[in-house]
Parts: C-alpha cells; sequence; structure tokens
C-alpha cells in the first residue's frame, strides 16, 4: 500500500507559499527599520522585492525534497540574479549580506510558528527544515557575494582600461604637444633667420647708397629683389597660419574636376613657359564632379605646381589628374628638376624645409601647406623622387569627402 502522507516538510514548505506575502511585508519592515540598510531608503517597494519569490520558491522546493543540491542549480541562478540586482541598485556587500540575514529571521521565526500549530511537526521536522532554510541562505548568501564581486571586478577592469586609454592619449598629445612646439620653435628660429638675412641685405643696400650714390640703381635692384622675397615670406607664412588655424567644420561641395584642371592649366602654363619648359597636363575622361572642397583642391595643386615650375631648370612639369579604382582620384605632379636626396625625405613636409638646397628661393612653407590641407580633405599623399632626374608627388582623394 502505498503511504500518500505528505511529509511535514512540503507541509512547512505550502505555509511558507501561502504565507508569501505577510512574510515579505515582515521583511520589509524589518528592512525599513535598520539603520545600517541605506541603499534599502532609496528603492521603491517593488524594487526591493520584485525578485524574492524566486528565492522563497527556491527554498520550498528544497523543503518539499528535503534535499539542498537537488534544487541547487535553481537556487544558484536565483541568488545570482538577487546579486546583479542588488549591485546594480547600488547596494554595499555589507548591506547586501545584512538584508540576506534579516529575511533568514523572518523565516526562522515562520518556523517557529509553523511548529508551534502543528503536532506533527516534531522536533527533529523542525530542525531538519531549520538546517535546510541555514543551508539555503548560505548558498543564497555565498553565491549573491560572488557575484557582487564579479560585477565590481568587471567595472574595475572596465575603468582600468578606460584609464589605460586615457593615460595612452594622454602620452600621445603630450608627446604631439612636444613636438608642435618644437615645431613652432623650428618656425620662429627659421623666420628669424630668414627676416635677419633679408634686413642685413637692406642694410648693405642703404650704405651702398650712401657711400656710392652712382651705383644706387644696383643697390635698390638688391633691396626689391629682399622686399619681394620678404613679401612672399610673409604671405605663405599667413597662407600657413590660416591652414593650421581654420577650425571650421569642413562642408563638402560638388567640385567639377574638369573645370578646376583647365583653370590650373591655365594659370600653370604661362609660369612654365617662362622659364622655358614645357607644360604636359591630362585629365581622366571618367573623371567629372567629385565631393570635396574646391579651394582647398586648387590651394594644393598651385602649392604642387609652384614647387615643381620652382624646382626644375629644364624638361618638363606634368599635371595629371587620374582615377584611382571605384572609390579614389588622384593628382599627380611630375618635374625633371633637382630631384630631392635620401637624407632628405623624411624632412620634405617640415616648415621652412628646403630640402633640394639654400640656393633655390623660397620659404620651404609649400609642402607643409600641401600636408595639412591634405590631411583636412582626407588625402594620403606620397612621393618619388631621384635626385638629378625629377620628382613626383601623388595625392589619393576619396571620390566623396564625408
Amino acid at each position: 500500500m502505498t503511504d500518500t502522507r505528505i511529509s511535514p516538510l512540503r507541509n512547512f514548505a505550502d505555509y511558507v507559499r501561502a504565507e508569501r506575502s505577510r512574510l515579505t511585508q515582515q521583511w520589509m519592515d524589518a528592512v525599513a527599520t535598520d539603520l545600517d540598510l541605506v541603499e534599502a531608503d532609496k528603492l521603491t517597494y517593488q524594487q526591493l522585492a520584485d525578485h524574492l519569490p524566486e528565492i522563497i520558491e527556491g527554498l520550498c522546493a528544497a523543503l518539499d525534497v528535503e534535499d539542498l543540491e537537488q534544487v541547487e542549480t535553481s537556487i544558484e541562478r536565483n541568488a545570482k540574479k538577487h546579486g546583479k540586482i542588488r549591485w546594480d541598485q547600488g547596494y554595499r556587500i555589507e548591506e547586501l549580506v545584512r538584508e540576506l540575514d534579516l529575511f533568514r529571521r523572518v523565516l526562522a521565526e515562520a518556523l517557529e510558528e509553523f511548529a508551534a500549530r502543528e503536532s506533527s511537526f516534531t522536533r527533529r521536522h523542525e530542525s531538519r527544515a531549520r538546517r535546510l532554510i541555514a543551508e539555503a541562505f548560505s548558498m543564497v548568501t555565498y553565491t549573491s557575494i560572488k557575484e557582487v564581486v564579479n560585477e565590481r571586478d568587471r567595472k574595475i577592469d572596465e575603468y582600468t582600461g578606460q584609464l589605460e586609454r586615457a593615460n595612452h592619449e594622454l602620452m600621445l598629445k603630450q608627446q604631439l604637444v612636444g613636438a608642435l612646439h618644437e615645431s613652432r620653435m623650428q618656425i620662429t628660429r627659421s623666420v628669424v633667420h630668414d627676416l635677419r638675412n633679408f634686413l642685413n641685405a637692406f642694410s648693405i643696400a642703404l650704405q651702398l647708397i650712401a657711400r656710392a650714390p652712382s651705383k644706387a640703381e644696383t643697390a635698390l635692384t638688391l633691396a626689391n629683389r629682399q622686399a619681394a622675397d620678404m613679401k612672399q615670406l610673409v604671405d605663405q607664412m599667413v597662407e600657413y597660419s590660416v591652414v593650421l588655424g581654420d577650425a571650421t567644420p569642413l562642408v563638402p561641395e560638388a567640385v567639377d574636376l574638369r573645370e578646376l584642371y583647365e583653370e590650373l592649366v591655365a594659370s600653370s602654363r604661362p609660369l612654365v613657359e617662362a622659364k622655358g619648359l614645357r607644360l604636359l597636363a591630362s585629365i581622366d575622361p571618367a573623371l567629372s564632379v567629385i565631393t570635396s572642397n574646391r579651394l582647398k583642391l586648387k590651394q594644393i595643386a598651385v602649392n604642387l605646381l609652384s614647387n615643381a615650375i620652382k624646382y626644375t631648370k629644364s624638361g618638363q612639369v606634368e599635371l595629371q589628374l587620374a582615377t584611382a579604382g571605384t572609390d579614389h582620384w588622384t593628382i599627380r605632379v611630375t618635374d625633371t628638376g633637382v630631384g630631392i636626396a635620401p637624407a632628405d625625405a623624411d624632412r620634405v613636409f617640415d616648415e621652412f624645409e628646403r630640402a633640394a638646397g639654400e640656393d633655390i628661393p623660397g620659404t620651404g612653407l609649400g609642402l607643409a601647406i600641401v600636408c595639412e590641407l591634405c590631411r583636412v580633405l582626407n588625402g594620403h599623399i606620397g612621393f618619388a623622387s631621384r635626385e638629378g632626374v625629377g620628382t613626383t608627388f601623388e595625392i589619393r582623394f576619396p571620390l566623396r569627402s564625408e
């Protein structure tokens, strides 16, 4: 004959289920009057108690089978959820432990009440139930604390990563500031050097006029040439400062490359022919309208062409606009000039660098301006050169700027 009697511990579990609302309220009252539970005061009733049914049901399931191991997975899952919720709500570990202990006490009192009213619930049953409650809450507390610690460690790792990235960015910015300071000092030294040379030339011209009036014309020619050089320096300094100081967000516009090409050819041809050089120019028929900034593209091309003309004594200067794959196009300027020595290649784009030698006039700012404008337009600049043979500069631009 099968024994259909319900075990006393299962009866107690059913009693806890039936009294769950009252027991939860008792626990809420205990939490509200506990001065150590600071974070609990900041929560609504729902935030504080909405996850307790799962913990209660896990305990009741253990009482049903009188074995904690059979429901261990479910209790641990709910305990992890409890720990995660309390971490998100800002609990400290000691508050978490205190809160769970208050709930254990409420259930212990419920156990005493049930034992007093149920004659079949012996001391052995009460002792067994008390041990299961203690073991269950020990598991819940341990698992919840472990989850809180894991969340804390994860947050620490996240903050540590952010701090490391911030430190790396700070280091890069410090290096950039150092490089910028050195660059500005180099600019200052170069400008002072050039201005001193110009002023010395003026001084010599004035002395020639004062000592030998008959040579005034020669002296004035020297002074005029120096004045023209000084104007060129000032003009390029102004252009460079405008490029560097332009914080205006780039507004992409439609640029007709064929119109720009024709304008560049028309403005460059007289300068090229004045030096006895040939101008070769071509544009890919596939190129038409792109999205970029017309003025900045023109500045780049004009600086490259001016540089090529200046450093070429004989031969030709070539301008090419061509497609480069499906998403890019290129400006290429080639000359048959003096070329760039391998030792000078690394400083070609530095301010006030005249890699081909001091005997060729110029401020050394043209390629620095080109480099900065390329950065603004998302262009990639490169060059190839052979000393005494010539140089090719090529810039690769996207067909559509973002």
